[in-house]
C-alpha cells in the first residue's frame, strides 16, 4: 500500500471514529483507572503525564491509543514505520483520541541470527504485556513481514483492546 492510500485511510477511519468515540464515557474506557480517579496513585499518573509534556485537556475523557512501533534502524524493511507512526498519531488526535507511541523489538532477517523466527514470540508476548500494563483502550499495530505481523496479530488476540494492524 502506497504512503498516500495509507494516510486517506487512517482519515476515513478518524471521521467514522469521530462519532462512535462521541457515545463512550470517560469512566468507561480503561485508561480511566490510571487518570481519572481523585487519589495519589492517579496523581502521580497525571504529573508524570505533565512531565511528558501533556496538559489534562490533551488525555481527559479520551480514550488512549498505542501505537506499537517495529521500526529500528537495524531493520530495513521497517524503515517507513517511523513516518507512519506519526501519520498514525496525527490521525488519532484528529479522531479525539490521545495516541502514545511505544516502541517494541524489531525483527530483521538481514542482521539477525540465526534467525528472527526464533525471537517472534517473544515480539507478541512484549507486545501483549505493553498493551496489559499500560493505560491503554486501543491499538494500532504497525508491523510490516512474515514475522512481526503475525506476531502482532497473536497479541492482539489476546489483549482485550480492539487492534487495528497496518
Amino acid at each position: 500500500m502506497k504512503l498516500a492510500e495509507f494516510l486517506s485511510s487512517i482519515e476515513a477511519v478518524g471521521e467514522t471514529s469521530t462519532a462512535a468515540m462521541s457515545k463512550i464515557t470517560s469512566k468507561s474506557l480503561r485508561s480511566y483507572r490510571w487518570y481519572g480517579p481523585d487519589d495519589l496513585r492517579s496523581f502521580g499518573h497525571r504529573s508524570r503525564a505533565a512531565s511528558m509534556g501533556c496538559i489534562h485537556a490533551d488525555y481527559e475523557g479520551k480514550p488512549v491509543i498505542a501505537i506499537i512501533n517495529t521500526w529500528s534502524d537495524a531493520n530495513p524493511c521497517h524503515s517507513h514505520l517511523r513516518e507512519c507512526a506519526e501519520h498514525v498519531k496525527r490521525g488519532v488526535w484528529q479522531a479525539g483520541g490521545f495516541p502514545l507511541e511505544m516502541p517494541v523489538i524489531t525483527l530483521g532477517e538481514t542482521l539477525q541470527k540465526p534467525t528472527t523466527m526464533m525471537y517472534r514470540n517473544l515480539l507478541a508476548m512484549e507486545t501483549e504485556e505493553l498493551l496489559r500494563s499500560y493505560p491503554v483502550d486501543g491499538c494500532v499495530l504497525l508491523g510490516g513481514c512474515d514475522k512481526t505481523t503475525p506476531a502482532c496479530a497473536c497479541c492482539s488476540g489476546d489483549a482485550t483492546k480492539p487492534p487495528q494492524l497496518c
